[in-house]
């Protein structure tokens, strides 16, 4: 039954709800808080957000961290100079947040931490307010990273500021 009805959800979450959650101004600002949150710290961080998984994914079992890890690999977030790679995943259908960081940065930041900056998105897309909790965990990524991981002068931007939206 609870396969079920994940299927029912990730068929009805389509391309629109998406759309309706991360409009373009969101998208933009996302860009701009992931590029000036990279001039604060190390790390390379990309945003990806997917409306629904394929009905095969869902019938498999994939969870949404699978699915993140997939996506880490296939967008190539490890491939940096430092392993210094964050993927935020977002999930609509299954609303879930995952944070997928690379080696370099993996053992500097507690699974707490990580999960607090998953519950400021969560909480805040169960209101409604998709722009403001993803603004506001972006701001708390930075705050967090930029302590545990400091920016100098030569760190190149390695991946690109934009969200994904599958």
């Amino acid at each position: 039954m609870k396969t079920y009805s994940r299927l029912l959800k990730h068929l009805f979450t389509t391309t629109v709800s998406g759309k309706r959650a991360f409009p373009p101004a969101t998208l933009k600002q996302i860009e701009v808080s992931i590029a000036a949150g990279e001039k604060l710290h190390h790390a390379e961080v990309r945003l990806i957000v997917e409306h629904s998984l394929a009905a095969t994914a869902v019938l498999h079992h994939t969870t949404s961290r699978q699915r993140a890890i997939e996506l880490f690999s296939q967008y190539r977030i490890w491939d940096t100079e430092e392993n210094c790679g964050i993927l935020i995943y977002v999930n609509l259908a299954d609303r879930k947040v995952e944070i997928i960081p690379d080696r370099a940065i993996a053992n500097l930041v507690s699974q707490n931490d990580w999960h607090a900056v998953c519950r400021t998105m969560t909480h805040g897309f169960a209101q409604g307010k998709f722009h403001d909790s993803a603004i506001a965990a972006l701001t708390q990524l930075n705050v967090l990273l930029q302590s545990q991981f400091p920016a100098d002068a030569t760190h190149p931007n390695q991946l690109p500021n934009s969200p994904i939206v599958l």
